[in-house]
């Protein structure tokens, strides 16, 4: 890389790319060029370690982290990274391919700003710089009265969408944040469940608690929304997770705005390590405020025509409109057993013919997963050996195991 002492600002350089071999991402290399010109270098992850400690580092305002699939065995390196780079006060944007979300999520809560999958979409790194230059917004949240004691968590945002009716992705909501409040019995994560469903919303249903006013108040004017107003709209279930849920009387999905959206959604990452949304099943004009946000978003579908001709349309939408649609963690729901070799065949034809991954198979529960929502309790108290309910449990331990374990290390 091009080196410059850090008193030539003219020449200094502004940013790195860290990764094994930066030749691997080309488009990065291209849009590094459009964004900053010659004022960039790449970096090996070894060499980026010894660079932070030389007196060039202290003209970097960011690195670029690009890793792939073949990096996850090196994951404690990278966290390595991300730490050296936040003591350094640089930030950081993480490009990945082909990388599980439990990987992502720990490199997330390590430290990272930015996350922007790879290929890039057209613009995605200069809008994620754009970003990152904005005024820190911390000021601001620490005038709010906080739910608990501590610093801003800025948990992680995990999202189930159903793209077809009847996929199970309230089932799949619901679960993944009960999982999640309860993974660990001495150090349980805090949770919060937000229903975006406005309309036909169920998680209400599935948790027997009853639909607030306070709810349809707090989202008719979040400019007033501070974290008592959100707090008051929140109910608690069995004392280890707090849900939104949708308003008592149907209201229209216009009703909140992407603003109303991006109020809530970081509130609730301020206050709660996890942050788990239900989304309505039709695209609004804010869905595209929860993609953005989202550091898993997950899209349920079935072995069926409706969801693969569904899943080939949001394809097609989010691409057209240059959205990142590579964010997306298809999860296919009542997926074939082990043993049904003919499932196993269609549902890898459906992955190729859609241009898609199928990246979470989750078996058909059967009658007690209906029962357990009539019931209105999660499948963990209602069945706890059923397939389903250890398969999102399994899920829920990958997301968070890793995450923790930092934590413990640090």
């Amino acid at each position: 890389m091009t080196s410059a002492s850090p008193q030539d600002d003219k020449n200094a350089i502004l940013a790195c790319t860290i990764s094994r071999d930066v030749q691997n991402f080309d488009l990065l290399i291209e849009d590094m060029e459009v964004a900053l010109g010659e004022r960039w270098g790449d970096l090996g992850f070894a060499e980026a370690l010894a660079f932070f400690s030389q007196p060039d580092a202290d003209s970097l305002e960011f690195v670029a982290l690009a890793i792939d699939g073949e990096d996850e065995d090196n994951l404690s390196l990278m966290g390595e990274i991300i730490t050296r780079a936040k003591e350094k006060k640089i930030k950081i944007v993480l490009i990945a391919e082909d990388v599980t979300p439990a990987s992502l999520h720990q490199l997330l809560r390590k430290g990272a700003d930015e996350f922007v999958p790879y290929p890039l979409p057209e613009g995605e790194l200069q809008e994620a710089i754009a970003r990152m230059n904005q005024p820190d917004p911390v000021a601001v949240q620490q005038a709010a009265a906080p739910l608990a004691q501590g610093e801003s968590k800025e948990g992680a945002l995990f999202v189930v969408h159903g793209l077809a009716g009847g996929v199970g992705s309230t089932t799949m909501a619901v679960n993944l944040a009960w999982e999640l409040a309860t993974v660990s019995d001495k150090d349980a994560p805090s949770v919060c469940l937000l229903d975006l469903d406005l309309q036909f919303g169920t998680v209400s249903t599935y948790l027997d608690l009853p639909r607030r006013e306070t709810v349809f108040e707090m989202l008719s004017d979040t400019s007033l929304m501070d974290d008592d107003v959100f707090s008051q709209a929140l109910q608690t279930y069995e004392e280890k997770l707090q849900v939104l849920t949708a308003p008592s009387d149907m209201v229209p999905l216009d009703l909140i705005t992407p603003e109303d959206i991006q109020r809530v959604i970081e509130t609730a990452r301020r206050n709660f390590d996890y942050v788990i949304v239900d989304m309505p099943s039709t695209l609004v004009h804010w869905s595209e405020t929860v993609l953005q946000a989202a550091h898993v978003y997950f899209a349920m579908i079935e072995l069926d025509m409706r969801s693969a001709q569904n899943a080939l349309r949001l394809k097609r939408a989010l691409q057209a409109e240059e959205l990142p649609f590579n964010k997306l963690r298809f999860a296919l729901n009542r997926a074939p057993k082990f043993t049904d070799l003919n499932g196993k065949s269609r549902v890898k034809r459906m992955g190729e013919s859609l241009g898609i991954s199928i990246d979470l198979q989750l078996p058909d529960g059967g009658k007690p997963v209906m029962q357990s929502g009539d019931h209105g309790q999660p499948l963990a108290n209602a069945a706890a050996k059923n397939p389903l309910r250890r398969e999102i449990a399994k899920l829920a331990k990958s997301l968070h195991s890793l995450g923790s374990s930092d934590a413990e290390a640090a």
